[in-house]
C-alpha cells in the first residue's frame, strides 16, 4: 500500500509543478496591448499543437493501431463541442460575447482538457513505475515538462481576461491532479491495455485541437490582426518541437 501512496505522490508532483509552473509564467505578463497579448496567446497555441502533433499522436501510434486514436480523438472533439455549447447557454447570453469572456472560456475549456489529458499520462507513469522504478521515473520527468506548455496555455487566456494571479495558479494546479490518480489506477492495474491508453491519448489530442483551433486562436486574431501574432504560433510551434526531442 505503501508503494501504491508513493507512486500517486510522484504522480502529483508531475502533474501539479508542471501545469503549477504553466500558471506561474502567466505572472510575468501584465497589460501590455492587444499586439502583445495576441502574441502571447498564438505562442502558446503553437506549444500546444507541437505537444498534440509531435508527442502525444506519435506516442499514441506506438500503442494501437490508428482506429483506436481516430475513435479517441472524434470522441474528444465531441465532448469539448458539447461542453462548449453549455459554456455558451451559461455564460454568452448574459455577457452579450465580450471578447474577455470568450478568453475565460477557452482558459476553461483548455483546463478541462488539460486535466482529461493528465488522467491517462498518470496511467502511464503508474505502469512504468510496475515495470521499473527508471522507467517510472522518467516518464514522471517527461511529463513534468511538456506539461507546463499546457499549464501556460490553459492560463494566459484566464490572465488575459483579468482573473486573479492566485486563481489563476489554483486552477493550474488544480489541472494537475488527476495525474496523481492515474499514477494509482495505472500501478494498481499493473497491466493496462495499450489500446485503451491510446484512446485516452487520442481523446486528450482531439479536445486539445479542438480548443486551439476553434478557440485560441481565432481569439487572438480578434485582439490583433497584424503579423506578430502569427510570428508567435510558428515560435511556439518551433519550441514545443524542441521541448519534445529533448525530452
Amino acid at each position: 500500500m505503501d508503494y501504491l501512496f508513493l507512486i500517486s505522490a510522484i504522480g502529483f508532483a508531475a502533474g501539479m509543478l508542471g501545469t503549477g509552473l504553466g500558471g506561474l509564467c502567466t505572472f510575468l505578463i501584465n497589460n501590455r496591448g492587444n499586439k502583445f497579448m495576441s502574441f502571447i496567446l498564438e505562442l502558446a497555441a503553437g506549444l500546444m499543437l507541437s505537444v498534440v502533433c509531435f508527442d502525444l499522436l506519435p506516442e499514441a501510434f506506438k500503442l494501437a493501431d490508428i482506429q483506436w486514436i481516430i475513435i479517441g480523438i472524434i470522441l474528444g472533439v465531441t465532448i469539448i463541442i458539447y461542453i462548449d455549447n453549455i459554456l455558451r447557454t451559461l455564460w454568452l447570453h448574459k455577457y452579450l460575447k465580450s471578447i474577455n469572456n470568450r478568453l475565460l472560456k477557452s482558459g476553461v475549456l483548455m483546463g478541462i482538457g488539460v486535466a482529461i489529458h493528465n488522467l491517462p499520462e498518470g496511467i502511464a507513469i503508474g505502469s512504468g513505475f510496475d515495470a521499473s522504478a527508471s522507467l517510472g521515473f522518467s516518464l514522471a520527468f517527461v511529463i513534468a515538462i511538456h506539461n507546463i506548455p499546457e499549464g501556460l496555455a490553459m492560463s494566459l487566456p484566464m490572465r488575459v481576461c483579468g482573473l486573479k494571479k492566485i486563481r489563476v495558479l489554483l486552477y493550474a494546479l488544480l489541472a494537475g491532479v488527476p495525474m496523481g490518480v492515474g499514477a494509482f489506477i495505472g500501478a494498481l492495474l499493473g497491466e493496462i491495455s495499450d489500446k485503451v491508453i491510446a484512446g485516452c491519448l487520442g481523446f486528450a489530442a482531439g479536445a486539445m485541437l479542438y480548443i486551439v483551433i476553434g478557440d485560441l486562436i481565432p481569439e487572438s486574431k480578434s485582439i490583433y490582426k497584424g503579423r506578430m501574432s502569427t510570428i508567435g504560433n510558428i515560435l511556439g510551434i518551433i519550441l514545443g518541437i524542441i521541448i519534445s526531442v529533448w525530452s
